[in-house]
């Protein structure tokens, strides 16, 4: 009789500022690999055991307000193969600050201890307060970009990739989107099942590897709460008319500013140059267009300011990481599912209702045109 193979332990260290979803879906996915699910029947063994592991015994009430029982506190665990952060929903440096620092040290001691970390999403925002990720580099959700590099300047942030190594030894791993935690427990398999049994669960659970980065996800984060009017007022008005040919020199005589004097301060208050900035507004227009509407690409393209067409496909694919067309292919909805959304925005249109989709864009942009083009 063959002797059972010992399971890999993974703890999954949760704090009170953690979404439930991550945590629910990489527990149901690595206990159940290794086991076999035909008509009903299962055999094999259980690969992992994974653990729901907190500060404090009892349940835990998420930021969500869901609550999850913990299995095992932090004082009961002295050793695991595999430390998991998943999400933290953070909104400054100040709430990074006040996580569980009991958390944080026992994230520190595991990993000294020769267990490996997986942090999926904003999960890397707790490993660099941790003090983990210093000199190394990572990536995290595209919409945390901003309050990572302020916080933690000495960390080299991949945005653009889903998934990133990092520590001595490469024992740690990020993943950047909510849904990228699939590509950690998919690599996680592959280590420790193999391939074939990564494989295998892939297609049981419907997962995709996120082959092309987080860039085709990532949305233009316009901060406008810089307290420079000036500057708020150019915004304003250049989400209106960012069309125009000659938009930056227009932009600057908009503001009444010298150049030299409007250029640095865009730069400090935006985080972006002016032309960066026209840039990534008129492509994440673009990207709207091609989510919602019909209209051929070379049409799109004259629409946000382009009258040359390959010149909009290079910055296109730089700033999105595939095609105009790909993009199309990959994030517009099915005909059934617009069909839906549009007679729900003309409704909301007759309540006086905004739409989620224009609610969403930079500020002072123009309301989102309808999915017919």
């Amino acid at each position: 009789m063959s002797q059972s193979r010992k399971r890999i332990q993974v703890s999954l260290v949760v704090f009170p500022e953690c979404d439930p979803s991550i945590i629910y879906g990489v527990f149901d996915t690595l206990w159940f690999a290794g086991i076999e699910w035909v008509n009903g029947v299962t055999s094999g063994e259980h690969l992992f055991e994974p653990r729901i592991v907190t500060a404090e015994p009892g349940a835990i009430r998420l930021c969500t307000g869901v609550s999850i029982v913990s299995q095992a506190t932090i004082a009961e665990i002295s050793t695991t193969d595999v430390v998991f952060i998943p999400n933290v929903i953070v909104n400054s440096g100040n709430d990074l600050r006040t996580l569980d620092r009991r958390l944080l040290d026992w994230i520190v001691r595991m990993h000294a201890d020769g267990a490996q970390l997986y942090a999926a999403c904003g999960g890397s925002l707790v490993l660099a307060e941790a003090g983990l990720l210093e000199g190394e580099q990572a990536t995290t959700h595209w919409c945390y970009v901003p309050l990572f590099r302020q916080e933690y300047p000495n960390v080299a942030l991949h945005e653009d990739r889903i998934l990133v190594q990092a520590g001595r030894g490469q024992t740690i791993l990020c993943s950047g989107g909510a849904s990228s935690w699939q590509d950690l427990t998919l690599l996680l398999t592959a280590k420790y099942g193999g391939t074939d049994e990564a494989i295998r669960l892939s297609k049981f659970f419907l997962y995709q590897w996120h082959r092309e980065g987080q860039l085709p996800f990532a949305s233009m984060i316009a901060n406008s709460a810089h307290g420079d009017a000036v500057i708020e007022r150019c915004q304003t008005w250049l989400a209106q008319n960012y069309e125009r040919t000659d938009i930056v020199a227009e932009l600057v005589q908009h503001s009444g500013l010298p150049k030299r004097t409007f250029d640095r301060r865009f730069r400090a208050a935006t985080g972006y140059s002016p032309l960066a900035y026209v840039q990534a507004l008129r492509i994440e227009e673009a990207k709207h267009l091609l989510e919602t509407g019909t209209q051929p690409i070379e049409e799109i393209a004259r629409e946000v300011g382009y009258a040359d067409l390959a010149s909009f496909r290079r910055l296109f694919r730089r700033q999105a990481g595939m095609s105009p067309g790909d993009y199309r292919k990959k994030l517009q909805l099915p005909d059934f599912v617009r069909q839906l959304a549009g007679r729900a925005e003309t409704s909301a249109a007759r309540s006086g209702t905004a739409s989620a989709a224009d609610r969403s864009r930079p500020a002072g942009a123009r309301p989102a045109r309808s999915a017919g083009g």
